[in-house]
């Protein structure tokens, strides 16, 4: 089995005296995990941080066997972003968020298409923790669980949706939700439409949904808890001031 494709970095670790395994979110292929011969040399090491872009060219002797890979970078990568530590924890949360999140050596080109966005928009400081979110909603949806916004699902109002229910992701208007509004995840604008705006606490707001949905659909199934990286992320937005 051979092929080759673009691909983002989602984690590298060390594989015996030089070489490395290294998880890849190819833009045809899915999540792959595959063998780097001198993949802890100086010479690769940096090719392989989370969030690099990369061409691989993947191939094993059989497809259920792991392969081996040899990558060729693209562009800065994280790089472009050293200084700017929070875009780095931007990048390295949403990478272990899709490692952790994404079956393996199953297609999923829309949730490569998410990560290619928020790699884009993250020199822009202001914007991109909001886009992190929509990414999180884009891979929920990729994953089959996408939030249903369209309408209130009490009243079926397309206006003044300002809740979610945290059971079924469906939106809920402010008149049919106020009186349980205790129990219900807030709706920021900015998930609803491109020009809703993004105000104070909109960030925090779409994290702790994306979160919600990312816990009970795909990580509490698998018995795992949210990455690490993702609530460190949440940990230096909160001390920037940005959630």
């Amino acid at each position: 089995m051979e092929f080759e494709d673009d691909a983002f970095v989602l984690a590298a670790r060390a594989f015996g005296e030089t070489g490395a395994i290294v998880d890849l979110l190819t833009s045809a292929h899915g999540r792959y995990a595959a063998h780097v011969a001198g993949g802890a040399s100086r010479k690769i090491k940096p090719f392989l941080q989370p969030g690099a872009r990369v061409i691989c060219r993947y191939r094993a002797r059989v497809s259920d066997q792991l392969g081996a890979v040899s990558v060729e970078p693209v562009g800065e990568g994280p790089a472009a972003l050293f200084d700017d530590p929070l875009a780095l924890a931007g990048l390295a949360a949403a990478a272990a968020v899709a490692a952790g999140a994404l079956p393996e050596r199953e297609p999923h080109p829309g949730a490569f298409l998410a990560f290619e966005a928020l790699s884009a928009a993250l020199v822009h400081q202001e914007i991109w923790p909001a886009v992190f979110v929509r990414y999180e909603a884009g891979l929920l949806e990729e994953l089959g669980f996408a939030l249903d916004l369209s309408k209130c699902a009490s009243t079926g109002a397309v206006d003044d949706l300002v809740y979610v229910s945290p059971r079924t992701g469906r939106a809920v208007s402010r008149e049919a939700g106020d009186a349980y509004k205790d129990r219900l995840l807030a709706l920021p604008p900015f998930l609803l439409s491109a020009q809703g705006g993004l105000s104070a606490g909109d960030v925090g707001a779409g994290l702790a949904l994306t979160g919600h949905f990312l816990e009970s659909f795909i990580f509490g199934p698998l018995n795992r808890p949210l990455p690490p990286a993702r609530l460190w992320l949440l940990d230096r937005l909160r001390e920037a001031g940005r959630l």
